[in-house]
């Protein structure tokens, strides 16, 4: 790809993927023909402090609700996507937003398609959401469905329905559970533990750390075994930062989330977790 292909819109997309300058942003672009995965790559070789990648799946407007079953076995986030703020705060929208989750949860479904098809007060989903579509005028979709079962479900809703958060957990901890979500909606971890990690993101990422260090002047005649051992601390740093029961506890940060776990009841564990977030 030519520098002349590189849109301010692709250069925009990684300055709100990664935080890094205009001008870091469209670089990297450049010397990655255009691949906005290696431009991410190239922007770490070179320093830039950027997110590790995160599988949360996002739309920029609209409402999502996170809810358990009455019994707290099973969970759902609903995600209904529209194009402006003005009308995802709107307390009617919000309801509308409501209605479909609840028909999630009350028919059981597991798909989208499913959820499209199910009734809430005689009509379809379908057709409601195109009723709504034509009194707003906004496109409006539902954009996620995500379930989790165990045996006791939290969930969580955080800063005015933007994000959405599921923990399934083995034993029935409501307070707990709680706690544990609002860790999640802060802090966004990508996996409970680093055994629950792709090997080839933890083989990535590894690659990504080696590759900084060799390109450190710093590092420069250093035995293959000392960069190896610093690359091992470094990925260990990065399990604590971005898997769930390494983490700081944000209510008591001389606690991992793990300690705080355990201090409430040793036999407890987090299976699972969701979390989808508006951008």
């Amino acid at each position: 790809m030519s520098t002349a292909t590189i849109t301010a819109a692709e250069i925009n997309k990684l300055r709100q993927a990664t935080g890094a300058g205009m001008m870091d942003c469209r670089k990297a672009l450049v010397e990655s023909n255009g691949d906005f995965e290696a431009a991410i790559d190239w922007l770490r070789k070179k320093g830039q402090k950027v997110a590790a990648k995160r599988s949360d799946r996002e739309a920029k407007e609209g409402v999502i609700i996170a809810q358990t079953t009455a019994n707290n076995k099973k969970g759902y986030i609903v995600s209904v996507s529209c194009e402006t703020d003005f009308v995802s705060k709107n307390e009617d929208f919000v309801a509308f937003v409501k209605s479909i989750a609840d028909a999630a949860v009350s028919n059981n479904v597991a798909t989208i398609e499913e959820l499209n098809a199910v009734s809430v007060n005689g009509q379809k989903v379908e057709d409601l959401i195109s009723d709504k579509l034509a009194s707003i005028g906004e496109k409006i979709e539902v954009t996620h469905l995500d379930i989790i079962e165990a045996p006791y479900v939290a969930s969580y809703i955080h800063g005015a329905y933007r994000i959405g958060v599921l923990v399934g957990l083995t034993a029935d901890a409501e307070e707990v559970g709680r706690d544990v979500a609002m860790q999640i909606a802060a802090l966004n971890p990508l996996a409970v533990s680093p055994e629950a990690i792709a090997p080839e993101t933890v083989a990535h990422e590894k690659g990504l750390i080696i590759e900084t260090m060799k390109a450190d002047p710093k590092m420069e005649g250093k035995p293959e075994q000392m960069i190896e051992k610093i690359a091992e601390g470094k990925l260990n740093a990065f399990f604590k930062e971005n898997t769930l029961l390494a983490q700081p506890f944000v209510k008591d940060a001389s606690l991992s989330v793990e300690n705080y776990i355990k201090s409430v009841n040793k036999d407890l564990n987090v299976i699972s977790f969701k979390r989808v977030a508006l951008g």
